[in-house]
């Protein structure tokens, strides 16, 4: 006996341990995959944080220029004399330690003392100010000139170099702040502006406490250019987009975008060929964007360290698991307790708990098979009157909905008939009675001279285009009938796309085929694209969705401002149908592409129309919308790959 419990206990530990070790492991494993989750949220936590305060220094920076200019403006209107300008710019200067040099431009003969232009730069060269004219010469091109005087207003010009904008005391790359000068007439009379320092601006930045050793800041501007990266070589002539390549470097471009677009975010991409954490806002006010660039190998350092101990975790919880269960399976081998109760379960009428089979061939064993052979019979025989009675009711279902089924059936084909009669008998019986007329107007009542028609000409005309018109309508509402009837063969001819076909000459077709419907109606033609451009698809079934669409239009608008617009996007090619009309109310909107659904049985069509539009341009890999932005009437659009 104390033989038969040790290996039953064995069995038992052994069973316990395949089902715990793998849940065990599974539970670190997710813990482990959790921990990087909250690690990087931390780690971005933490850099946004630092992002944040370095964008308040920057702006702290930015705004201790703006104050001097905004401050001295004023001053620049009432102040319109040579000393008084040079004074002044020099305060400016002298008075700002953030401010890098200062520069007051006055409109062209505005200050005539010593010539037509007038301007005046002070710069800040180590611990004294320059102050200078600037030499005779027309600044009308100068940026700081013409970018405020343009706009109107105060604003950040895009970073230039000093030396290059004709100020030889400064070959700083610099940053200006420029604010138009008006009088109290309101007369514009010159622009005065603060230049920053970018390598001064890099130094504060770089005195920010980094969260880790290889951390950096970059600013770009919309273009993305650098305006401050630790490589100094790529500063200003090189841009975010320089060396990035489309195929690999396709997370770099994107966060190149969401930058110059004035994003902000958290992006994970590889720089260098390092991954990395990216966050980036933009710098209120002006069209730059600041991004802190860390590392990920210093970001998931702890998640790495942590892998060592998950390690260290799950040998010792193996081998805890597998004392534990050796010993609680040891001292709990009692199955015939189980056996006790689940036989009081099936003396009681409860038949569904379920007494599973076993291979063990002990006496345990053996006793347990045949209280489950017993019990799988008992269940047996109810589980066949309960299938019985299951299928019985379903089948009840079924006939029910069947039933149901036949009865919509039947009145959906009344219904159609009724309506396809309607709509061939009017035409055919307009056709049959213009013919009518036609033979009436032939007076044959002399045999000897040849039939004279009564009619005119143009009521010979008039009578023929009615038949043709008539004619066309039948002809159309038995191409729907055939379209709709034949669905498999359409599909296979809309899937091969073999006809190469012009756009505009397709659609110019259209417009002739609707003018010979509706000739008092006029449509309007605009493209973006030549008439030699043109696209693989199947011409007969795109003609025929573009022709359904320009014959609603013509119908059941005011016929007015028919338009057909065909519009070139980056993947596909758009035909656009616009009118002017009552459009179609929002209720209807989900079943206009219903077959033979209609807003009223009263209304004209077979309501087949729109339905074969929709599945044609299906056909053929595009889609067909109803743009439910457009409130003056109906506006269709009819999207191909191209």
């Amino acid at each position: 006996m104390i033989s038969i419990r040790r290996r039953l206990a064995t069995k038992f530990s052994l069973s316990v341990l395949l089902i715990a070790v793998p849940i065990f492991i599974l539970s670190l494993g997710v813990f482990f995959l959790q921990s990087r989750y909250f690690i990087r949220e931390q780690a971005t936590s933490h850099a946004n944080s630092v992002l944040n305060t370095m964008l308040q220094r920057v702006r702290m920076d930015m705004n201790t220029i703006e104050t001097a200019v905004n401050a001295n403006e004023w001053l620049v209107g009432e102040r319109l004399e040579p000393q008084s300008l040079a004074s002044i710019s020099y305060n400016v200067v002298s008075l700002n330690s953030h401010v890098n040099s200062c520069s007051i431009i006055i409109e062209p003969n505005v200050i005539t003392q010593d010539g037509r232009f007038f301007s005046v730069n002070s710069v800040r060269s180590g611990d004294s100010v320059i102050t200078v004219r600037e030499s005779e010469c027309d600044y009308s091109d100068k940026v700081q000139y013409k970018t405020p005087r343009r706009l109107g207003y105060a604003c950040w010009i895009e970073p230039s170099d000093d030396n290059n904008e004709r100020t030889p005391y400064s070959t700083e790359l610099t940053a200006s702040y420029c604010k138009p000068v008006y009088r109290a007439d309101g007369r514009f009379v010159g622009v005065i502006s603060a230049s920053l320092s970018l390598p001064q601006l890099a130094q504060t930045i770089n005195e920010v406490a980094l969260p880790y050793s290889d951390a950096y800041f970059t600013i770009i501007d919309n273009e993305g250019h650098y305006l401050i990266h630790p490589d100094s070589t790529r500063l200003f002539h090189k841009t975010i987009f320089s060396d990035a390549d489309p195929h690999n470097n396709a997370d770099l471009i994107a966060l190149g975008h969401e930058m110059t677009a004035g994003n902000q975010g958290v992006l994970h991409i590889v720089i260098d060929n390092k991954p990395c954490m990216v966050c980036y806002c933009p710098i209120s006010g002006t069209d730059w964007s600041l991004a802190l660039v860390c590392p990920e190998n210093q970001v998931l350092r702890s998640y790495h360290r942590l892998a060592y101990i998950i390690t260290g975790v799950i040998v010792i919880g193996l081998f805890v698991i597998l004392l534990l269960c050796h010993s609680v399976i040891t001292r709990a081998i009692r199955p015939l307790n189980r056996l006790l109760r689940l036989s009081k379960l099936i003396t009681d009428g409860q038949y569904d708990e379920v007494i599973p089979p076993t291979r063990r061939e002990d006496v345990i064993g053996r006793l347990q098979n045949n209280f489950a052979a017993m019990q799988q019979s008992l269940n047996f025989h109810l589980g066949s009157v309960r299938y019985t009675m299951d299928r019985t009711h379903e089948r009840n279902e079924e006939l029910d909905k069947a039933t149901h089924l036949a009865e919509e059936s039947v009145r959906q084909k009344t219904t159609f008939i009724q309506n396809i009669t309607h709509q061939i008998r009017t035409p055919l019986n307009i056709i049959m009675g213009f013919a009518q007329v036609l033979c009436d107007s032939f007076d044959t009542s002399s045999p000897d001279d040849a039939p004279q028609s009564m009619l005119s000409n143009e009521e010979v005309a008039s009578i023929a285009n009615m038949m043709t018109h008539n004619s066309a309508l039948l002809s159309r509402m038995v191409l729907m009938l055939f379209d709709s009837s034949d669905t498999g063969i359409s599909e296979e001819l809309k899937n091969q796309k073999n006809d190469i076909v012009s756009c505009n000459q397709l659609a110019r077709e259209c417009i002739s085929y609707m003018k010979k419907l509706f000739p008092d109606v006029s449509v309007s033609m605009n493209t973006d694209v030549s008439d030699d451009f043109s696209i693989l698809t199947t011409h007969v079934y795109l003609m025929r969705g573009l022709r359904e669409l320009l014959y609603n239009a013509a119908k059941y608008s005011d016929g007015q401002n028919v338009s057909l617009s065909i519009l070139l996007m980056d993947t596909t090619i758009r035909f656009i149908v616009q009118d002017t009309g009552p459009g179609i109310a929002e209720e209807y909107r989900e079943q206009i592409y219903q077959s033979f659904a209609k807003v009223n049985d009263l209304s004209e069509g077979l309501g087949l129309g729109l339905p074969l539009s929709k599945r044609h341009v299906l056909g053929l890999g595009g889609d067909l919308t109803l743009d439910t932005s457009y409130h003056d009437g109906c506006r269709f659009i009819l999207e191909l790959p191209r």
